[in-house]
C-alpha cells in the first residue's frame, strides 16, 4: 500500500465509522494517541475507538491528510479534520481543527499515531466556557510536560 493509499484508507475508515478497518491499518500491538482521549492500545482499543467513542460525542466525520512525507518508517502529513458535535452546548456545530499527524510504521502497518493539533478553534465551535478550555489545556501541557524529551526542559 502507498503512503497515499494508507491515508485514503485511514480517513475513509474514520469517516465511516468503521473501527475493523481502521484498526487493520496499525500493528497487532498499535497504539492511537487521540489528543482529546489518550491513548488506545491494540486493534481492539483502536477499533473501540472509532466505533464507540468518538460516537458518543460527534458524527459526520471528515478527515483529509495533505502533504504526507515519509522515510518508511516515520509518516508525517498535515491534515484537516471536523465532525458535527453531539455535546449540547456546541448546539450540533461543525467543529474544525487541523494538526499534523505523526505516524510510525513497521513493515507496512501504523505502529504508533501521535498527533499536533490546533484544537483551539473546535473548542469555540463547541462553546466551551473559558474554565474548561483552561482545565484542558492545563491537562494537555502536564502531559507534555511528563513526557521524557522534555526532561531537559524542565531543568
Amino acid at each position: 500500500m502507498t503512503t497515499e493509499e494508507l491515508l485514503r484508507a485511514f480517513c475513509d475508515a474514520a469517516e465511516a465509522r468503521n473501527g475493523k478497518a481502521f484498526a487493520d491499518l496499525f500493528t497487532d500491538d498499535g497504539v492511537y494517541h487521540d489528543v482529546f482521549y489518550g491513548a488506545f492500545e491494540g486493534r481492539a482499543k483502536i477499533a473501540e475507538m472509532i466505533d464507540e467513542v468518538f460516537g458518543r460525542t460527534a458524527t459526520d466525520f471528515r478527515w483529509d491528510m495533505h502533504d504526507p512525507l515519509s522515510d518508511g518508517e516515520t509518516l508525517y502529513a498535515r491534515y484537516t479534520f471536523s465532525y458535527r458535535s453531539l455535546l449540547a452546548e456546541a448546539n450540533g456545530a461543525r467543529v474544525m481543527f487541523e494538526g499534523v499527524a505523526i505516524m510510525k510504521l513497521r513493515n507496512g502497518k501504523i505502529a504508533s499515531y501521535h498527533e499536533v493539533a490546533n484544537t483551539a478553534p473546535a473548542f469555540v465551535d463547541m462553546n466551551f466556557a473559558p474554565e474548561r478550555i483552561a482545565r484542558i489545556f492545563a491537562k494537555q501541557g502536564a502531559a507534555l510536560k511528563a513526557r521524557p524529551e522534555m526532561k531537559r526542559h524542565l531543568a
